[in-house]
């Protein structure tokens, strides 16, 4: 049976540097990271990332496209050629996916063309794109449809998926009802949770509405085998030490849980 590898994204330890993020986790066991582009302006030199990986004997083993807003103009303007850029960046470092959001509603002709053109990437770039849940963005006089094709990818034919549950917290939905929904299109995990509230909060796991523990339980019982990515918000960390006992307990309870559904 495949074991997931747990890893840590380099948003995790923000307001820390993409390096704390590769030091912190190889102290604490991590099985790799997750490369976040974009926020740091480090991220964007695949070169510069692989020599931290190599000093620090981290892996990169997931990519996440940068999709966000503060992201628009890293590698270009170009949509597509952001995800080409991803993919290469993704080789070039030994992962094996690649995390990409839906396009932006702006994005007109880029969303027109989404699912046909992540078709093509999956079959033609060498990585797996896999393409993340999102959310309807929520203000006082409504909902507002900020993505195309869809916020919600469970019925449109994306190959891979990607499941955030901050994410589904935010649009109201419960993440294990997604993965039961997603089947064997569910090959990536942001480990994560949320209270319901209109902003996408990354709290850690078991801190809001999503069964997180209960979740990871299930997938060591049905024999997940993708990555389980730990993407949180310990921006309310105090020190140094108190966002590593963090992200370690997180780690720990993780490998517990995987554990305890395997052996379930």
């Amino acid at each position: 049976m495949q074991v997931s590898k747990v890893l840590l994204s380099t948003t995790s330890v923000y307001p820390e540097s993409t390096a704390s993020a590769f030091e912190l986790a190889s102290s604490l066991g991590y099985d790799g990271v997750e490369l976040m582009v974009g926020v740091d302006p480090l991220t964007m030199d695949e070169e510069a990332v692989a020599k931290l990986s190599e000093y620090h004997g981290v892996q990169v083993h997931s990519v996440h496209a940068p999709c966000l807003l503060v992201s628009q103009n890293t590698w270009g303007s170009d949509p597509w050629e952001k995800l080409e850029r991803s993919a290469r960046a993704a080789k070039r470092l030994g992962a094996d996916v690649v995390v990409v959001h839906p396009p932006f509603r702006w994005q007109r002709e880029y969303g027109e063309g989404f699912v046909d053109g992540i078709r093509r990437l999956n079959r033609e770039s060498g990585v797996m794109f896999a393409v993340e849940n999102m959310f309807p963005w929520r203000t006082p006089a409504g909902s507002f449809q900020a993505y195309l094709p869809d916020w919600d990818p469970t019925d449109l034919p994306y190959e891979h998926l990607t499941l955030d549950l901050s994410h589904a917290s935010t649009s109201r939905l419960k993440s294990r009802d997604l993965v039961r929904a997603w089947g064997d299109r569910l090959a990536h995990i942001h480990l994560t949770d949320g209270g319901g509230s209109f902003k996408d909060e990354h709290l850690m796991p078991g801190e809001g509405d999503q069964e997180a523990w209960k979740l990871v339980e299930d997938l060591g019982t049905n024999g997940f085998g993708g990555h389980i990515v730990l993407e949180v918000s310990t921006r309310r960390a105090r020190t140094r030490h108190e966002r590593q006992e963090m992200l370690a307990n997180a780690l720990a309870s993780t490998r517990a849980m995987l554990s305890k559904g395997v052996k379930g």
